[in-house]
């Protein structure tokens, strides 16, 4: 009779090396498969359970020239005093406007188009501030159109008034608001208009040539001048063109012309409480970026 040779039981243990045989085997290839299919559903948009994810397609093209979408030519208009200057241009296209500048080409200084009608347009009047008199700046100019293409102009520069200009003291810089014709909103207070500050603005609430402000400067005190500095929106509305200043209630000086930019008059008077009105304008939201009583 034969003999056979029994065939070897396998142990728990064994069992155990064979699974642990096929989990090296398997596993990497289970996870390429979900890692494949993951990523081709952020390829594609949102996954099964949502959230943001990266649609494929062409990168944004660079950076164009501003000279492209200029109509006319770049107009810088520094304050009198030398403590700010209004970059005045047109473009061909609707665009959000920005403005860098500072006393070398690292900049520094940002300034953007403030508007209330808000989004772009194609009139730009970016107000460049605090600035020092007597100092050459450097600036360029950004825009940004509506199918999201970035248009960069070279590097210019344009130099503020001496420091004897500046010499100057703007009396209104202490006095208060005495009253006004109306007020726009809370952000564009009757206070802005003698703040200091160009990129500030006092807006009258319609007004067109009835708008009106009076400061009151504390006390009598000899003035040599006055300044004004009008608002203005993108779609021309709200120019002063000239104005009028009654002192203490009495004589009306003016009209003075006013324009983009700040406009300045001699005026030698003793006076405390000075009413400015517009006498004419294009209307709308009339008011004034700043407004400046000599001394």
């Amino acid at each position: 009779m034969e003999s056979q040779t029994p065939e070897p039981e396998t142990s728990p243990r064994g069992i155990l090396l064979i699974f642990a045989a096929i989990g090296i085997l398997v596993i990497p290839v289970i996870v390429g498969i979900v890692i494949s299919r993951d990523t081709a559903t952020n390829d594609r948009g949102t996954g099964a359970m949502g959230g943001v994810t990266t649609t494929a397609g062409a990168s944004p093209a660079g950076v164009r020239d501003f000279g492209e979408i200029l109509d006319g030519v770049f107009s810088v208009t520094p304050d009198a005093s030398g403590a700010s200057a209004v970059l005045q241009l047109d473009t061909t296209i609707d665009v959000v406007c920005a403005v860098t500048f500072g006393t070398d080409n690292t900049f520094g200084g940002l300034s953007t188009d403030d508007d209330m009608a808000g989004g772009g347009h194609r009139t730009h009047h970016p107000v460049m501030a605090p600035l020092e008199p007597g100092t050459t700046y450097q600036y360029r100019v950004s825009g940004v159109g509506g199918d999201g293409t970035i248009y960069q102009s070279r590097t210019m520069e344009f130099t503020t008034p001496g420091a004897g200009v500046a010499a100057r003291i703007n009396l209104a810089l202490g006095g208060t608001i005495a009253d006004v014709s109306s007020e726009y909103s809370d952000t564009y207070r009757a206070s802005n208009a003698i703040d200091g500050s160009a990129a500030t603005e006092w807006s009258s609430r319609g007004d067109g040539d009835d708008a009106f402000i009076t400061i009151d400067l504390g006390a009598p005190i000899p003035v040599t001048g006055v300044g004004f500095r009008t608002r203005e929106m993108s779609d021309g509305t709200s120019i002063t063109t000239s104005f009028t200043v009654t002192v203490d209630d009495g004589e009306t000086y003016g009209p003075f012309e006013s324009g983009p930019g700040l406009s300045a008059a001699d005026l030698a008077v003793t006076g405390q409480v000075f009413r400015v009105d517009v006498a004419t304008s294009t209307g709308g939201n009339t008011g004034a970026a700043e407004i400046e009583i000599y001394g």
